[in-house]
């Protein structure tokens, strides 16, 4: 199982996705950062940002919790206090999305099959910027990151904070390692 689980990382190594689409870096995050708290008004006024698009899972929650990490309603009312519009993006279930968005005060889009950029499009509606002035923060390359680039948006990755146990996303984070390292150098482990 390892053995096969290299060689699917190998058919995937970061060089060959960066030069995907004709060159253009896909894969690669407008900005890699280690929490949602590093996204600062600083960053965002130096990105020309006036919305973001917020994945859930690893991004301000622990997986599939109604619980969000320390800081976030902190981080959520400093944001909101420039005017900076908030929408919730997941691919998450309904069921699980809803309840989340309404105990941190915002709208939200489930079921939204990130990388397409449908779900990106449906969340931008509720906002009123262009796509170029939306940034896009979560914790998966595959998803949030290559999403955003496809729905013409900024994105901030994050590390994750908490272990996932699903084999799919296994497989993604093994498929991510390089990518990251590259990102992040040591503080990616």
């Amino acid at each position: 199982m390892k053995s096969m689980s290299r060689n699917i990382a190998a058919a995937f190594r970061a060089d060959f996705l960066f030069d995907l689409f004709g060159g253009v870096r896909v894969l690669t995050p407008t900005v890699a950062l280690e929490a949602f708290s590093d996204v600062t008004p600083e960053l965002l006024i130096k990105y020309n940002i006036d919305a973001i698009i917020l994945d859930v899972d690893n991004t301000v929650s622990p997986p599939s919790s109604q619980e969000i990490y320390e800081g976030v309603e902190a981080w959520l009312d400093k944001i909101k206090g420039m005017g900076i519009e908030i929408v919730i993006c997941s691919n998450n279930f309904k069921k699980r999305v809803y309840p989340f968005a309404k105990s941190i005060g915002l709208d939200c889009v489930a079921m939204s099959f990130k990388p397409l950029p449908f779900g990106f499009i449906r969340a931008k509606k509720k906002l009123s910027v262009k796509p170029k002035n939306v940034l896009v923060i979560g914790d998966q390359i595959f998803t949030d990151i290559l999403g955003a680039r496809l729905a013409g948006m900024k994105s901030a990755l994050l590390i994750p904070r908490s272990p996932e146990r699903g084999a799919t996303i296994r497989l993604r984070r093994m498929m991510e390692r390089h990518i990251r390292k590259k990102l992040y150098g040591e503080k990616y482990k």
